[in-house]
């Protein structure tokens, strides 16, 4: 058992969790010598199905990755084995530390296709190098929090918890869903190790296993209200839930005689509408207005919006695979990719001509602008260009140290609300792809004919 090594990611070999054709090109640019300035861009090609924005998310992990970056020993040994690699470039890689600067949309910030969220600047070898590790953390969980958006947005201010962790791609990717469905607007998470980690509020009920433990339902009720007496949730439907309801308040009613109260109670499955009312005239006809109900079950943005089209009296919900691997679209089309690079001495624009690929030459921002509190339109378009609108690519690492403090989580999740708030309303509907409007700066476009030209 000694002898086998991690399987999980750790500071350590971070590093290796890298392509390998960025190594074989980085160390092709560092044979050749040819470590001058490059730039590249981290955005998204395209929107996936039924999204109409998406949000960024990642920023400060993948900050953290950056500024901790380095080649181990352990990682190294294994590059040496691999037989590819000279000394020289694995001495040099022993040495690595991102010295780069980062520029970025603030996290929780709404984006669109074409639209940089962020921008790495550096010699041609560690901007490159890095492009792998950025695109698993920022497209993920940009990817899970644009979800929880939609599932916010649905339940109607209604408080949503996420419970994607055992259905997750991975531990790390429950860990990071469950941070990137707080920053969209989830009250908290099962997942004990993101509260741990993140401060994330922890929530949980209980499992069918646990009511089927005892010899009978009411049996279970009580003993685990006699463990947590205060607020606690119980799971009515492991048998019928109209016996549990009726279970719950007998326990309730217990609980008050002794100074406790019953929380709410929770139904996992069944017509989740039908199943709320009967459970609510029963709680109600108990005096136990104040016992909330909880739903969840395979539930998605589109069942949580009929649900309070109809209005079910659920006071909230729960949300696993849905939400933790965005199910109905689970992934983005995301992409890093060269926008300007030093070549004798100076720099010079790139583009890509690819079918379907095609990207932007030079430096750029995205300028956005705003009208009686809603956002109307972006600009792409050239670094410095004088463009109506807030820019939103901001420094945030210049020669690879941080140029402030991190903003703290709750203050990315205010923001990321804010931002939903100035959505055109046409952007949040959930059945219908609304239109953004981004366009090309005058810069921009002259840039892109230039270079056109230059090649033809």
């Amino acid at each position: 058992m000694k002898n086998i090594p991690p399987k999980l990611v750790t500071p350590e070999n971070l590093a290796g969790l890298i392509d390998l054709y960025e190594l074989s090109m980085v160390a092709s640019h560092f044979e050749q010598g040819r470590e001058g300035m490059a730039c590249f861009d981290l955005f998204v090609r395209r929107l996936p199905p039924n999204r109409s924005y998406l949000v960024f998310a990642g920023l400060e992990q993948a900050i953290r990755a950056l500024t901790s970056l380095s080649f181990s020993p352990g990682v190294i040994r294994y590059l040496r084995t691999m037989g590819l690699f000279s000394r020289a470039f694995l001495s040099y890689l022993r040495g690595f530390r991102f010295r780069g600067h980062v520029d970025a949309m603030p996290e929780g910030t709404v984006f669109f296709p074409n639209e940089p969220v962020l921008r790495v600047t550096g010699n041609l070898i560690e901007a490159q190098l890095v492009e792998t590790i950025l695109l698993n953390i920022v497209t993920h969980q940009s990817l899970i929090a644009t979800k929880a958006t939609r599932v916010v947005h649905a339940a109607q201010g209604r408080p949503v918890v996420e419970f994607g962790l055992r259905r997750s791609h991975g531990t790390d990717a429950g860990l990071q869903g469950a941070r990137a469905a707080y920053v969209a607007g989830c009250v908290g998470s099962s997942n004990v190790l993101a509260g741990q980690l993140y401060g994330i509020p922890t929530l949980g009920t209980m499992a069918h296993a646990y009511v089927q433990a005892f010899r009978s339902e009411l049996e279970a009720f009580r003993t685990f209200a006699e463990s947590f007496p205060d607020g606690t949730t119980l799971l009515i439907d492991t048998y019928d839930p109209l016996q549990g309801a009726r279970h719950a308040a007998q326990v309730a009613r217990e609980l008050a005689a002794r100074g406790g109260k019953l929380g709410a109670v929770r139904l996992d499955s069944g017509d989740l509408v039908r199943l709320s009312r009967k459970v609510r005239a029963i709680l109600d006809r108990q005096g136990l207005r104040a016992v909330k109900i909880f739903a969840s079950g395979n539930l998605s943005e589109f069942g949580i919006a009929e649900m309070c089209r109809r209005r079910a009296p659920i006071d909230a919900f729960g949300v696993g695979t849905e939400m933790s691997v965005s199910q109905d679209a689970p992934s983005l089309d995301s992409v890093y990719k060269l926008s300007e690079v030093e070549i004798d001495g100076k720099l010079v624009s790139r583009m890509k001509f690819s079918t379907g690929k095609a990207t932007f030459p030079g430096r750029k921002q995205v300028y956005r602008r705003e009208k009686h509190g809603r956002y109307i339109g972006d600009v792409l378009g050239l670094e410095g260009e004088a463009i109506q609108g807030s820019p939103l690519l901001r420094p945030v690492l210049h020669a690879g140290k941080l140029l402030q403090r991190l903003p703290s989580l709750e203050t990315i999740r205010r923001h990321a609300a804010a931002e939903q708030r100035r959505l055109p309303i046409s952007l949040l509907r959930l059945h219908t792809v609304g239109r953004y409007p981004v366009r090309l700066s005058a810069g921009l476009r002259r840039e892109i004919r230039r270079f056109r030209k230059s090649f033809s």
